[in-house]
C-alpha cells in the first residue's frame, strides 16, 4: 500500500497514510458535521469544503493524507502538515479528524506520530505544533499520547472571525543522531 505505517508499541490498529487525492472529498464532507466541527467554529458550506478540498490535494508546502487501516485499508481520517509562520519563524502545523465510528481506539495518536516522521522526512523546519481548543480534550489526549510537548496557551482566529484559545502543542522535528 503506498503510505507510511505507524503502530504504536505493537499494541492496536496500524494505521498508514495514504496522499489527499481528488476522489476524497467524500471524507470532508464526512468530517463536516456539527458534531466533528464543535471545537472548529462549526460546518463550512459546500463551496467552502470545495475550496478546502483544492487546497488539500495541491497542499504544498506540506501534504494531507487520508487515515486508513492498514490491515484492510477502511478510511478512520484525515491529517497532515502545513506551513505556517508562529512567533516569527517558519514551522508545520498539524491537525486531524478522526471519524466517529473509530474514535476511543488511539488511531489519531497513531497517525499523528506517522505525520510527524512524515514533516520531519519532508524538511525544512524544526518544530510541528499543534493547536487544539483548551476545551477539546481528546485532541489534546492526541497531543499527549503521540509525544507533543505542551507549551502554554494561544489565541488564535479560526475560521475568521471566531476566537478559540488553543494549547500550543510542539514536536521537536530534529533527529537525534
Amino acid at each position: 500500500m503506498d503510505g507510511e505505517e505507524e503502530r504504536a508499541g505493537g499494541v492496536g490498529d496500524r494505521v498508514c497514510l495514504v496522499p489527499w487525492a481528488e476522489g476524497d472529498l467524500w471524507l470532508l464532507r464526512r468530517t463536516n458535521a456539527p458534531e466533528m466541527t464543535v471545537h472548529l467554529g462549526g460546518p463550512e458550506t459546500e463551496e467552502q469544503l470545495a475550496v478546502r478540498h483544492r487546497r488539500y490535494v495541491g497542499s504544498a508546502p506540506g501534504r494531507m493524507y487520508r487515515v486508513t487501516l492498514a490491515d484492510g485499508g477502511e478510511t478512520v481520517g484525515s491529517i497532515g502538515y502545513w506551513q505556517r509562520t508562529w512567533r516569527g519563524a517558519e514551522v508545520w502545523e498539524t491537525g486531524w479528524a478522526v471519524l466517529p465510528e473509530f474514535q476511543g481506539r488511539g488511531l489519531a495518536a497513531r497517525a499523528a506520530r506517522a505525520v510527524a516522521e512524515a514533516a520531519r522526512d519532508a524538511g525544512p523546519h524544526r518544530y510541528l505544533h499543534a493547536f487544539p481548543s483548551i476545551d477539546h480534550a481528546a485532541s489534546n489526549a492526541v497531543c499527549r499520547r503521540a509525544g507533543f510537548t505542551l507549551l502554554g496557551q494561544a489565541g488564535f482566529e479560526y475560521p475568521k472571525g471566531h476566537w478559540i484559545t488553543s494549547n500550543d502543542w510542539r514536536v521537536d522535528l530534529k533527529r537525534g543522531d
